[in-house]
């Protein structure tokens, strides 16, 4: 008969804890070591480290809190912490939910029994950790919408009127013959690009009339928390905006100059346009216009889920378009009613989707 070995699991307290070692305070030394258990766990997730700290940070605000040791925590703790930070320090109900599901994930750790955590406790001090994370003290996910009620995409007539400024500003410049045209005429195609895709141009075979522009690879788009960027690829559906890409790389990033240089957006000098130029030149046209100071350059990726979904398009397309994992996460980005969920768009612009 054949014997398997078996092995601990990272973040066990077989692995943290050191045997036959007397601790002069051997309740911190125990909570060091769940602590380095929990990252060794998370570690072996593929989490990374700006993913771990701030989770290690939360649960040492939570000791702080409680004045107590894990093994001492109960569900109390938890509704006396999660009241304060409701009233007083107002946080939003996403986010004490995050802060809630952290603390879950490392009681979760410390009473499963396959890290030997519960045994652990029970042999050096008499007691042990419990689940304190239950469905009557924690935040549901009940709203599909949680986000800032302030924040709102462009009306359709707003982004039209944006759109239109912008390329005004690039005509006065050009006949008041002053310097500022290329500049005025990059951030006029930019705007158009952040709402038009939300940079690398690909072509789409079930999108052809788009040539080289019927898809942008986003190189960092939207990562699972602890994960690396992923790359993912926008398809192109408007085709005015796919003209002015057109028009900008053939017939105005030439005359910046710096044919070397890689990146599509770079200032007059040849350095990368970075987003505070982006964000003080958007500042700058909408309170020219007298448009609400609520809407930002992420107004325009509201915009491109809102319209889209009046519009009739698909959702679970829009979704993969955003880059979104759950279809529930659009409502953040979408400000219409059910009255909009209709097809007729989608229909239209089938061949285009095919394949997304």
């Amino acid at each position: 008969m054949v014997h398997q070995r078996k092995v601990a699991l990272a973040g066990s307290a077989q692995l943290e804890l050191v045997s036959g070692v007397v601790q002069l305070r051997p309740e911190d030394a125990m909570l060091d070591a769940m602590l380095r258990g929990w990252r060794a766990q998370q570690k072996s997730r593929g989490l990374k480290d700006d993913t771990i700290d701030p989770r290690e940070r939360l649960i040492r605000r939570f000791l702080d809190f409680t004045n107590e040791y894990p093994w001492r925590w109960t569900p109390a703790h938890l509704d006396e912490w999660s009241a304060s930070l409701t009233s007083e320090r107002h946080l939003a109900p996403s986010t004490v939910r995050s802060y809630q599901g952290i603390v879950r994930l490392f009681t979760e750790l410390l009473i499963d029994a396959r890290y030997g955590w519960v045994p652990a406790c029970e042999e050096a001090f008499g007691t042990f950790p419990v689940a304190i994370c239950h469905e009557w003290n924690t935040l549901p996910h009940l709203q599909d919408y949680e986000g800032d009620p302030e924040a709102r995409p462009f009306t359709r007539e707003e982004l039209q009127l944006f759109l239109d400024y912008a390329d005004d500003q690039v005509e006065r410049a050009v006949r008041a013959k002053r310097n500022g045209a290329l500049a005025a005429y990059r951030d006029a195609t930019l705007f158009k690009v952040i709402y038009g895709w939300v940079v690398d141009f690909g072509r789409n075979p079930q999108a052809r009339q788009f040539g080289r522009y019927g898809t942008l690879n986003v190189r960092y788009g939207k990562a699972k928390k602890g994960q690396p960027p992923r790359r993912r690829n926008v398809l192109s559906v408007m085709d005015w905006a796919v003209e002015a890409v057109a028009d900008y790389v053939e017939n105005v990033r030439p005359r910046f100059g710096f044919p070397d240089h890689t990146a599509l957006w770079i200032t007059e000098r040849g350095g990368r346009l970075q987003p505070g130029s982006i964000n003080d030149r958007f500042e700058a046209y909408r309170d020219a216009l007298g448009l609400t100071k609520e809407l930002t350059p992420h107004s325009l990726r509201h915009s491109y889920v809102t319209h889209l979904t009046e519009d009739g398009v698909d959702r679970r397309f829009i979704q993969q378009q955003v880059g979104h994992e759950c279809d529930s996460s659009l409502a953040i980005y979408t400000h219409v009613s059910d009255d909009f969920m209709n097809t007729s768009l989608h229909k239209a612009l089938a061949p285009a989707f095919a394949g997304a």
